[in-house]
């Protein structure tokens, strides 16, 4: 165990509201400078090193999968069994863009060009979402996680994940507001379309979009195949089948893996001033269990993703121990539980915060007892 020495730690007192579910940091907390001190140890241990043979015997394995699936899909033939390869290429496809977010963030390759080269190739060739448009948004959630007004993760869509949000809601989309916990999950399979369709957006908009013409190509060549081999192997009806299976699974399976991270963790109110280790820290929770690793692609360790997002995903938990430690040290909330655990958080935060949009003939005293 490394033990690092304590800075100006803040005070429990000072940091209690803070450790709330879905609590609201509308004031700096404490400032800690001892991130570098913790950085240093991490890289000392060697865990900012590169793990390309891991990553080489993942994507290894996650073809040969793929290759399974598609020779599943012609000896099956016209049986609905085809339902079974629908749902396991959409598993198939969300452990690729495990590997293109990794890609994206540098811990797979030495160089920068190359890894972008990789992620897009990933992300568009072979899972169909574009690449400019996963990392416009994802870099702006990385420096501002749970930040309101600065996080594109926590912006209206369908889903409301702040209060002010969720009372502005009007129609059919405040009906799903106000039950809106319960109904993640079943939104969360149409999820797969909303991630396609929103690419294909990207790249029609006007302004400047990194790469159009590539990402433009490879969405082209990936759905004409993908398509073109499900209507060609299959009857018409079993096809469409097929492909809804496919998309629900996906979308399903992305959302659950990246729904435990931040939801229902604090968030930063606007203007609100948080160090680089507190806003990282407070902000993200780390989901623990057998098996999480692979079944999340290392976004269970998001807690140290979110300090270190070069680390690739081998050094992740060794350096949760570190992390952990200094956490402790410096006195700041290390939020970790399990899958289940969370997935009951984000539930019960949903419906907390969708209770804002209540029915303009509802009673506020009532709708608060619910």
């Amino acid at each position: 165990m490394v033990t690092l020495a304590p800075t100006s730690a803040p005070s429990a007192s000072t940091l209690g509201p803070i450790r709330r579910t879905g609590a609201r940091i509308d004031a700096a907390p404490p400032v800690t400078q001892s991130f570098k001190i913790l950085l240093n140890t991490v890289r000392d241990q060697g865990l900012l090193r590169r793990a390309r043979l891991f990553y080489a015997l993942v994507a290894s394995g996650l073809v040969l999968a793929l290759g399974g699936a598609v020779a599943g899909m012609i000896l099956l033939g016209d049986s609905w069994f085809q339902l079974l390869i629908a749902a396991a290429l959409g598993l198939i496809f969300t452990q690729f863009a495990f590997l293109a977010h990794e890609a994206s963030h540098r811990q797979i390759a030495n160089s920068g060009p190359m890894n972008d080269r990789l992620g897009r190739m990933l992300a568009t060739l072979v899972v169909g979402i574009s690449y400019s448009w996963w990392m416009t948004k994802h870099t702006r959630h990385h420096a501002n996680p749970n930040t309101i007004g600065k996080d594109p993760d926590i912006e209206t869509d369908t889903i409301s994940f702040v209060e002010e949000d969720a009372a502005k809601a009007k129609g059919l989309i405040a009906a799903i507001t106000r039950k809106q916990g319960y109904l993640f999950f079943p939104l969360l399979l149409l999820e797969g379309f909303n991630l396609h369709g929103r690419s294909f957006g990207t790249l029609f908009q006007r302004g400047k979009v990194d790469g159009r013409g590539k990402e433009f190509t490879f969405l082209a060549i990936r759905f004409s195949l993908y398509f073109g081999a499900i209507f060609w192997l299959l009857p018409l009806g079993m096809a469409f089948a097929f492909i809804g299976v496919q998309l629900a699974v996906f979308g399903l399976y992305m959302g659950a893996s990246f729904a435990p991270n931040h939801k229902g963790m604090p968030l930063i109110g606007r203007g609100v001033k948080v160090d680089f280790l507190s806003r990282q820290v407070l902000t993200s929770r780390n989901v623990v269990g057998f098996g999480m690793t692979g079944l999340l692609g290392g976004l269970n360790y998001q807690v140290e993703h979110h300090l270190f997002p070069s680390m690739a995903r081998p050094h992740l938990r060794k350096a949760a121990a570190i992390v952990r430690e200094h956490c402790h040290t410096e006195n700041i909330p290390y939020t970790e539980t399990t899958l289940l655990n969370s997935y009951g958080i984000v539930i019960e935060y949903l419906n907390r915060v969708g209770l804002s949009a209540r029915d303009p003939f509802d009673c506020p005293a009532a709708a608060s007892m619910r």
